[in-house]
């Protein structure tokens, strides 16, 4: 990657160096040339000076230029009808061509001064032209210097030009050096870090650099690290959950199918004559069959509302008479176990399945009156309240410990085993709610302490809001 960086750097760099150099050399020339021509336009003021038009031109542009000026000069003094008066190149000039329709000539005797680059007849090369009127605006005082083109003048400073560009040039290849290293370098200190995520648990350790850029590839692969640990986590969570969930059914399943097996056995052995232990037995195979249906109805339930494939008809329910229904289910379980039902419902409904409504309702219920105590009591409230609908089911039962609470709506989860086998029951009451509310994407809250109750507290949305898949 540094490599490619400084590569198309330097590429860039030359391209840049090479368009800048082409317009200083263009523009520079074009000022040297501007300054030639103010150079011999001074030269020829003194020229138009030191000459005496009253004696001979020749004569004097001769001496004029043997003394002060380069042999590569040339004077030419140009009268108003064209006529050549002088010449420093040549001895007889009165034999040259009129001179009235040179460019130079004809500006000069215009605006004053004039100039003009071409090839000079009399000499045979290139020439840059300066002409000024002289002071008394009768002459045309010209001079001449070999000149190629702007070339010329571009190729006497390209030497100059040249060493410049090559100190900017190594210049900025350190620079480019040292900026590159700037990037490359946090970058694979962000690599070898990044590589840690191979690791069960990687720790990963990132400086503070002087790009922002690079700080939001650290902050973002830092939190992808949470977010892929707290996955990871969740996952090995899930499956302790699965394993002890097959335990649990297994061990649930098992209790029952040894007694029905045992029972079976004993009544196809011929073991048992009388008729009536024959019955009790059909009566406590009939009993563990209903417990293994009741349990795997509960399982493929909880199965359903976690895959949300859950067949679900949606109806507007209205909670009032829900609870009457399930008042009336749970009252002969309340009366056995000596517990008082008491309901208090304003008028609300919601846009859920019913049946699963009354599953809800009912496992809190029963909970509610499986762990409590002979006089006992068992409180559902329901109403409304911005937007949703609140469920609340309170007893002032046997309660749970804090320390527990946390764990009860795990599947197969008992605060106290040795009661809840003698109550009954699958043990999957409170997981089943759970994943009910979880399915309407509302929420549960438990206020409980031991001897003194429990508080379930249920808030679903009025309006179907089922998370997405």
């Amino acid at each position: 990657m540094k490599r490619a960086i400084l590569l198309r750097f330097v590429v860039i760099l030359l391209l840049a160096l090479a368009v800048s150099g082409a317009f200083s050399y263009y523009f520079i020339g074009r000022n040297m040339l501007a300054h030639d021509k103010s150079a011999m336009l001074n030269t020829i003021r003194a020229v138009d000076y030191a000459l005496d038009y009253g004696r001979d031109l020749q004569e004097q542009v001769e001496k004029l230029h043997a003394a002060a000026m380069d042999e590569n000069s040339r004077i030419t003094v140009i009268a108003s009808d064209g006529t050549v008066a002088a010449d420093s190149e040549i001895d007889r000039p009165d034999v040259m061509e009129n001179h009235l329709e040179r460019e130079e000539v004809q500006e000069a005797f215009a605006k004053g001064t004039g100039s003009d680059t071409r090839s000079s007849e009399s000499v045979g090369e290139s020439m840059l032209y300066v002409a000024a009127r002289s002071a008394g605006g009768d002459y045309v005082v010209r001079m001449a210097v070999p000149y190629t083109n702007l070339i010329d003048y571009m190729l006497t400073i390209f030497p100059v030009l040249l060493l410049g560009t090559g100190i900017a040039f190594a210049v900025s290849v350190i620079l480019a050096v040292r900026f590159s290293d700037t990037i490359t370098t946090p970058l694979n200190e962000i690599c070898e870090e990044m590589e840690k995520v191979r690791g069960d648990q990687p720790d990963f350790s990132f400086k503070k650099y002087r790009y922002q850029e690079l700080n939001v590839i650290s902050e973002t692969t830092m939190k992808m690290a949470a977010e892929i640990r707290a996955h990871m986590d969740q996952l090995e969570k899930e499956k302790k959950i699965r394993q002890e969930f097959f335990s649990n059914a297994s061990h649930e399943l098992k209790t029952p199918i040894t007694s029905v097996r045992g029972y079976a056995e004993l009544l196809d052995q011929g073991f048992v004559q009388d008729e009536a232990t024959k019955k009790d037995f059909y009566a406590r195979i009939r009993k563990e069959m209903d417990n293994m249906t009741n349990l795997i109805n509960d399982i493929l339930m909880i199965s359903r509302l976690e895959a949300k494939e859950a067949e679900v008809t949606f109806s507007n329910v209205r909670i009032g008479p829900l609870l009457t229904e399930v008042f009336e289910s749970m009252e002969p379980i309340a009366a056995d176990a000596q517990v008082m039902l008491h309901k208090e419902c304003s008028p609300v409904a919601i846009e859920a399945s019913a049946k699963q409504m009354r599953e809800l309702v009912m496992n809190l219920v029963s909970n509610g009156i499986k762990y409590n105590h002979p006089g006992g009591n068992v409180w559902v409230e329901a109403w409304q309240e911005k937007g949703s609908l609140y469920i609340r089911v309170k007893d002032d039962g046997c309660g749970i410990g804090r320390q527990e609470q946390g764990r009860i709506f795990e599947r197969f989860y008992r605060v106290d085993k040795g009661r809840s086998k003698k109550i009954g029951g699958t043990g999957l009451g409170l997981s089943i709610v759970k994943h009910i509310v979880e399915y309407y994407s509302g929420s549960i809250q438990l206020e409980s302490e031991p001897g003194k109750g429990s508080c379930f507290t249920v808030e679903l949305p009025l309006r179907k809001r089922i998370p997405a898949e």
